[in-house]
């Protein structure tokens, strides 16, 4: 029988939990940081590799807000989301929804229009030339009031056919789900779909007032979820995606190892479980790796690696036609 390390390198797949500025390798960022003109704290690659030795969220959160600054052009959001495309492709990869955090770089001075049209560009490139599709996620930090989102929200309306749903990520500590729930209100008001970042850090209450306040369509995380069986119910019987990161909570220490992540537990109880890399260039590996990973330390089998590939697709937001199109082509890979 093939290896199961192969069959994930080659099978179709799709990411749905991905933040555009967490795929920032330190090389990258060196060149346009000169190209800008900006000083970086770090005086090398090594020495900002070694930076990314952080212990929880918020010290993340903090290099990773460091690095955001240098992105000041379109031609800078272009470069990092097309950098990241073609690595997407390499694993696999035939839709991406990417998160992108605009009020991270308003704070820095770039504009909106800045931001999303280097972004939509390469993700424009990434269909013609690679043949990857794609949605955008925009996200409110959920460390800033709920004011805020909503004027973030107000510009993006001129953008609106770019933009495929809002989430929700930052701290989740100290940040509920009920801060936000009239922002997310007006949202799908506009027709956008909503995610929203929970039970990663949170409680399963956090997840539970997530889905019902802030309806949304999937659950980025949502480790924690496990602590309430009622919860785990209601879940299973709306089928709502949950968008596991494995190394990202290994990094975080979310998990202490990742034979104790809860991905097998939930693929058993019937969730609606996904596999994805979150922020690749600080938590040490892209998709694949991400499921090479999750599969050596839970002994993965080879139907569990199917189902989760082929929830990726379920999960998506692509029209259905696309999502059977895609599925036929994983079913293919599977038959061989």
């Amino acid at each position: 029988m093939e290896n199961l390390v192969d069959i994930i390198r080659r099978m179709p797949k799709a990411e749905l939990h991905l933040h555009i500025e967490g795929t920032f390798e330190p090389e990258l960022m060196f060149k346009i940081a000169q190209r800008n003109h900006i000083q970086l704290k770090y005086g090398s690659v090594d020495e900002l590799r070694k930076a990314y030795q952080f212990n929880n969220l918020q010290d993340f959160l903090d290099i990773y807000y460091e690095g955001a600054r240098v992105l000041q052009t379109e031609e800078d959001f272009y470069d990092l989301t097309w950098a990241y495309l073609e690595r997407a492709h390499t694993d696999g990869v035939l839709h991406t929804e990417i998160f992108f955090d605009p009020q991270t770089h308003e704070a820095n001075g770039v504009q909106f229009k800045t931001v999303i049209s280097g972004i939509h560009a390469a993700l424009r490139d990434g269909y013609e030339k690679l043949g990857i599709t794609s949605c955008l996620i925009m996200s409110f930090l959920r460390h800033l009031d709920e004011s805020a989102a909503i004027t973030l929200l107000n510009e993006a309306l001129p953008y609106r056919e770019m933009i495929t749903a809002v989430g929700l990520d930052s701290s989740e500590r100290g940040n509920p789900p009920e801060k936000f729930e009239r922002v997310f209100s007006m949202a799908r008001e506009y027709g956008f779909l909503t995610v929203a970042h929970a039970g990663e850090e949170g409680s399963a209450e956090n997840i539970t007032n997530t889905v019902e306040l802030l309806k949304v369509a999937r659950i980025d995380h949502g480790n924690s979820c496990l602590d309430d069986k009622k919860l785990v119910n209601l879940l299973v019987e709306r089928q709502i995606p949950l968008t596991l990161c494995p190394l990202s909570n290994l990094k975080l220490k979310v998990v202490g190892q990742l034979e104790d992540h809860p991905l097998s537990k939930m693929l058993q109880l019937g969730l609606m479980v996904t596999v994805n890399s979150d922020d690749p260039a600080y938590f040490g590996g892209y998709v694949n790796e991400n499921y090479i990973a999750i599969a050596k330390a839970l002994n993965l089998d080879r139907n569990q690696i199917y189902k989760i590939a082929r929830n990726s697709f379920e999960a998506s937001f692509l029209p259905l036609s696309i999502r059977k199109k895609y599925i036929s082509l994983l079913d293919d890979q599977f038959i061989k």
